[in-house]
């Protein structure tokens, strides 16, 4: 078997994301390695052996291009109404709260934000298969 441990992503600004993700979800920085022209910050909270992997490369002073393939990724909360209001407070600017069903089956709650890279997050309502 094999154990998922972390996702990549490249950032700009590693201050800025390590602010926005302690904030928004409560990461912090596990381990940072810091090499000749690029730096790896691990991110993780006391709920998760899973982290977020930062990747800053020294030379880069443009955003990344993120393409048209369209990806995200999601974490859990216990109230995903109280969580939204806190991010419209934070100013991370959340988009509107979706009732997501299957007919009149409901599958999912949650809202999007963005990261400061421009990245999508899905924030989810701890339901149903999402414990």
């Amino acid at each position: 078997m094999a154990k998922f441990v972390h996702s990549m992503i490249r950032v700009l600004d590693e201050a800025r994301s390590v602010d926005f993700y302690a904030r928004a979800f409560g990461l912090r920085i596990a381990d940072r390695l810091d090499f000749e022209t690029f730096t790896l910050v691990y991110l993780s909270n006391a709920e998760n052996t899973f982290e977020l992997e930062l990747t800053i490369n020294k030379d880069r002073s443009e955003p990344y291009e993120l393409g048209d393939g369209y990806g995200h990724a999601a974490f859990i909360v216990d109230d995903l109404d109280a969580e939204h209001a806190r991010f419209e407070q934070a100013g991370f600017s959340p988009r509107k709260l979706v009732d997501f069903k299957n007919g009149d089956v409901s599958v999912a709650r949650f809202f999007f934000v963005q990261d400061p890279d421009g990245y999508q997050i899905e924030v989810i309502q701890k339901q149903g298969r999402y414990l």
